[in-house]
């Protein structure tokens, strides 16, 4: 490997953000969880967990390279059968669990700071939305506000919109500690030679 690749992977790791797990809860259409996948690695976002409760399961790191452009490659996944036990999982590490869902009680995305040490943000089916489990562990549920017609995005499009805003409220504060950027720099090194 040259140096020049080696200096760009050292580059992505210091950029990944700490403290932020994304989950896919049923998310059906596979082109949809790629093109997520894609602004996760863009945003600096290494871990996504996956819910496959009600949804056919299907293996991330297999899924629409060219829809993702083989961020897949990049990024480490968990994959839970049940949103209860995901949930469990995620209190028992101390997230702060953001559930994006159009509800009574949801945040406005323009009115939610994201300044806790640890997010995670689960986003639900295409069709029908997060699941009410998933609704009720929520510590805040949030909603991108719609100013025309149409109720809602398709969900890789309001993905990107809640990462990017996370993003920019978050970059720079919260970046992987140095042993966990060497750990992850080691990993990385040994994805790029496959």
């Amino acid at each position: 490997m040259n140096e020049r690749r080696q200096q760009r992977i050292k580059r992505v790791v210091q950029q990944r953000q700490n403290g932020i797990i994304v989950v896919l809860e049923d998310i059906h259409d596979p082109h949809n969880s790629a093109a997520i996948l894609r602004t996760c690695d863009a945003m600096g976002i290494q871990n996504i967990w996956y819910i496959f409760e009600k949804e056919k399961r299907y293996n991330p790191k297999r899924i629409g390279k060219a829809t993702s452009s083989s961020a897949n490659k990049w990024l480490d996944f968990q994959i839970f059968l049940s949103t209860a036990s995901c949930v469990d999982e995620l209190k028992k590490q101390g997230y702060t669990i953001v559930v994006t869902a159009l509800h009574d009680n949801a945040v406005s995305l323009l009115d939610k700071e994201f300044d806790e040490e640890k997010i995670a943000v689960i986003v639900g089916n295409e069709h029908s939305g997060a699941s009410e489990t998933a609704i009720k562990s929520a510590d805040v549920i949030l909603q991108i506000p719609m100013l025309g017609f149409v109720q809602s995005m398709n969900v890789s499009v309001a993905a990107a919109m809640v990462l990017w805003e996370m993003t920019k409220q978050r970059y720079g504060k919260f970046t992987l500690p140095s042993s966990e950027q060497q750990k992850l720099l080691d990993d990385f090194l040994v994805r790029a030679k496959k």
